[in-house]
């Protein structure tokens, strides 16, 4: 890995200097590594794909704080990318905000986008959300920026108006967080690219797109979300989909075939696999500073 900078001041580095920064998601810390190595700058914790990896459910605001922490604190140290977390609502009330902030400052996330929905909470792209008052919200961001203190944490407020009350009602939600101080805003439930292009239009502020595969906005490019004014773009449920395709082909085929040999072409190797999890500086580590006959007793 590079030489580690806190990933909220590389974070605040790559939006200063302009440009995309393209943050794919990952829902483990494995995952957070092959972002990594594929170059990008930056990568994203999504609550969607770290529920259906830790506890195989939908994203309906079944983990906790501490379980969505502690899959951020995994991911920090599993990669030097300024890791963007998904800290939903805050977990409760200001004292739970300020506890979730916190933990989130230790664990060295780059940054967090906290919701406007009410409790339970639910996953952007799902209809049912209800929201809290904007003015409610607005204090929330207050809360977290007052939570934050002098450290570097970086806090993106999300609405999720767009899917219950439109655009309009999004883009004034939006305004008033970054009236509030956010240092970026999100409008969620982006599915086509006339919604991508009235929200790069109605705000000013620096913003965030994600990107849902499926959906008529997945056919942007980068180029096209850069153009169009947006300050970082989300890919977060491309790499799980495609991991859980990839393995439910690999189950059928040797449930068909009685062997995985169909699907060896599309396995990384076990060499491959090893430099994935930096099995080369563990080994190096060990041959320094163990007894030669260590594992042997």
């Amino acid at each position: 890995m590079t030489e580690r900078i806190h990933g909220a001041i590389r974070l605040a580095q790559l939006l200063d200097n302009g440009g995309l920064v393209q943050a794919p998601g990952a829902h483990d810390a494995l995952t957070a590594r092959q972002v990594e190595r594929a170059g990008f700058p930056a990568v994203y914790m999504t609550g969607f794909g770290a529920t259906a990896s830790r506890l195989g459910l939908p994203d309906l605001g079944l983990m906790t704080q501490t379980e969505m922490t502690a899959h951020a604190r995994d991911m920090v140290r599993a990669t030097s990318l300024p890791v963007i977390a998904d800290a939903d609502t805050g977990y409760g009330g200001v004292n739970n905000l300020l506890r979730t902030v916190e933990e989130h400052v230790q664990a060295g996330t780059a940054a967090i986008h906290l919701e406007d929905q009410a409790l339970p909470k639910r996953c952007g792209q799902l209809s049912g959300a209800r929201l809290v008052s904007p003015q409610e919200h607005a204090k929330r961001v207050a809360a977290a920026l007052a939570a934050r203190g002098g450290s570097p944490l970086v806090v993106i407020a999300r609405t999720d108006a767009l899917g219950v009350q439109g655009m309009d009602a999004a883009l004034d939600r939006a305004k008033r967080y970054a009236d509030a101080g956010a240092d970026l805003v999100f409008v969620d439930g982006v599915k086509t690219i006339a919604q991508a292009e009235s929200i790069a239009r109605g705000l000013s502020a620096r913003k965030v797109l994600s990107i849902v595969d499926g959906t008529e906005a997945a056919t942007l490019t980068a180029r096209d979300i850069e153009a169009m004014g947006f300050n970082i773009v989300f890919y977060a449920l491309s790499s799980l989909f495609v991991a859980a395709k990839a393995i439910a082909d690999m189950l059928e085929a040797l449930r068909r075939d009685g062997s995985t040999h169909a699907c060896a072409a599309r396995m990384t190797t076990y060499a491959e696999f090893s430099e994935i999890v930096d099995l080369g500086r563990w080994q190096a580590f060990e041959h320094q500073f163990a007894e030669p006959d260590a594992h042997k007793s």
